[in-house]
């Protein structure tokens, strides 16, 4: 489409219904606001072709705090919050990406160079130059792209943008056949090889899948993807995260530790990665991992594997209220899976320990909305009609950032007025669940 059809598709009944799919009731000219602006932004030279709308999710993890980097098992979910791009061909190899905010990515993919770690341009070249080696000649295309997935949220805003990438590519030059799986590997690949950044890859599976998914990352390069219906409105339940406005400068090191401490408990017994391990076997060999590993690489791995039998448990439950017959059996399974998430959350607390940075011991704004969470459930919920009162967690990899809270929704302003008080204006975003993830949109 040009600039003026499209401009004029957005505008219609279609496209409203297509908006509030994605975002939810009553968002449909906010949305189309939005996507205008973005249209009237794509003035860049050296365009062919129509103009083209894609979209990424952000993501939240449901369960599975730090276990896919060793082929654990995850639930987590594509949320409303995304990366959206107007985008366009190009005549050369050139790469144009402008993102709200942000300053111009340029990426000439003719050279044959590497871009500097941690930058979009590195990105940009690995997900393209690993497109190439699977048999898509990618070429270059212009996009005026923003995103609402919060950085620094634990809602994966660079795995957005990674999905994002993929999909436009592979869309532009590969025919869209590339599944939401196969783009989340070649995303991964980018962050860990190009962007140098050791992270699994549930975030980037969550964001291309759309809904709920239960991962199963076992076979790491063909992984099981089961999606779950998930419908907490439905029990009065309002899934939010909680922004505590924590920096995450400095804290790869915290991050890199965890996957490397539990690798060095699976290295104890020749293997790679916990998952190849017996858990019966860590807890009898305790007093020499000890020696060996230290006592915090102890503690992981066995969160790792309680965490990896909490998610089947957490799974069933979902599974379960969707499929009871009547309304008493539906709220205790949701009972049962919000009393899964607290036990998550002490998990990361006891044995992950990714709530606060242990060089930055001073700045624990995780801990603090936890222990105000959880006093406004015991408060203030119970005598909420609900089954279970509420639960929370720390959110993605921790250390700074979010928590995520399950709130009755009759509490949600309460709630929300609370946690601002301390936090600060908007720190509470309420989640929905889309059911797409990384997609090219057809108004």
């Amino acid at each position: 489409m040009t600039g003026k059809t499209l401009l004029e598709a957005i505008q219609t009944a279609a496209a409203a219904r297509i908006f509030e799919d994605l975002y939810g009731p009553g968002t449909a000219e906010t949305a189309g606001r939005r996507y205008a602006a973005l249209i009237e932004g794509m003035d860049f030279p050296e365009t062919q072709g129509p103009l083209r709308v894609f979209t990424a999710a952000g993501r939240t993890e449901l369960g599975g705090n730090h276990t896919d980097h060793n082929r654990g098992k995850v639930l987590a979910a594509s949320i409303q919050l995304d990366a959206v791009a107007i985008v366009a061909k190009r005549q050369d190899k050139k790469v144009f990406f402008r993102s709200t905010g942000y300053p111009d990515v340029v990426v000439n993919l003719a050279e044959n160079k590497r871009e500097e770690p941690g930058t979009t341009e590195s990105l940009v070249r690995g997900i393209a130059t690993e497109l190439t080696r699977r048999g898509t000649e990618v070429g270059g295309f212009s996009a005026n792209a923003a995103s609402t997935v919060l950085t620094g949220s634990g809602l994966s805003s660079s795995a957005a943008v990674e999905v994002l990438l993929g999909r436009i590519f592979d869309n532009l030059y590969g025919g869209g056949k590339r599944s939401a799986l196969e783009l989340a590997q070649i995303g991964q690949i980018a962050e860990n090889i190009y962007f140098g950044k050791p992270c699994g890859l549930m975030d980037q599976t969550a964001c291309a899948s759309g809904g709920a998914v239960a991962i199963d990352f076992k076979d790491p390069d063909k992984p099981r993807v089961t999606q779950i219906n998930f419908d907490l409105a439905a029990a009065g339940y309002a899934l939010c995260v909680v922004d505590t406005h924590g920096s995450h400068a400095d804290l790869t090191e915290d991050y890199a530790a965890i996957p490397a401490e539990m690798k060095a408990v699976a290295a104890f017994f020749g293997k790679a990665v916990l998952r190849e391990v017996d858990p019966r076997q860590v807890l009898a060999h305790a007093a020499e991992i000890r020696k060996a590993a230290g006592d915090r690489a102890l503690l992981r791995a066995i969160h790792f594997f309680n965490e990896n039998d909490r998610v089947d448990a957490m799974r069933e439950a979902l599974l379960a209220a969707d499929t009871a017959q009547e309304g008493t059996a539906k709220l205790q399974a949701i009972h049962t899976f919000l009393d899964l998430v607290n036990q998550s959350g002490s998990s990361s607390v006891e044995l992950l320990q990714n709530i606060y940075a242990p060089k930055h011991p001073g700045e624990q704004g995780i801990s603090t909305a936890l222990a105000l969470t959880h006093s406004f459930i015991e408060t203030e919920t119970a005598s909420s009609n609900a089954a279970g009162n509420g639960a929370c967690r720390v959110h993605g990899g921790g250390f700074a950032g979010t928590i995520q809270a399950y709130i009755p929704l009759e509490k949600l302003s309460a709630y929300k007025t609370r946690m601002e008080e301390v936090f600060g204006a908007g720190a509470v975003t309420p989640i929905r669940i889309r059911p797409v993830g990384a997609v090219e949109l057809k108004f």
